[in-house]
């Protein structure tokens, strides 16, 4: 196989053609944020994007920030130091915003 067949992953070398852009593997500061919009959408602070509407289910949203929160144990010393800075803001900031809404 030829140096043009092969594609280099994050973490592993996949081989055959190239994909767009919209197939291309998420990265995982991708992975995390996107449990952090689903966060924001539960919270009712982001619209569904299905619907357009905003609607707050709070135990869906204390899921979704349990799921970051075990993430987060579990990558702990496994992230780059921007992923690690990414990760931990984002937990805060879906923290806090989640005991605000919960006051609501």
């Amino acid at each position: 196989m030829s140096p043009v067949d092969e594609k280099r992953g994050e973490t592993f070398v996949m081989r055959g053609e190239a994909r767009s852009a919209s197939e291309e593997a998420i990265s995982f500061s991708t992975f995390i944020v996107g449990l952090g919009t689903a966060v924001l959408i539960y919270l009712g602070d982001a619209p569904n994007p299905e619907t357009g509407q905003t609607s707050k289910d709070l135990p869906l949203a204390r899921q979704n920030l349990e799921l970051l929160s075990m993430l987060r144990e579990k990558t702990r010393g496994n992230l780059s130091v921007d992923e690690e800075k990414l990760f931990d803001g984002l937990l805060a900031d879906m923290r806090l915003r989640f005991v605000e809404a919960s006051k609501r």
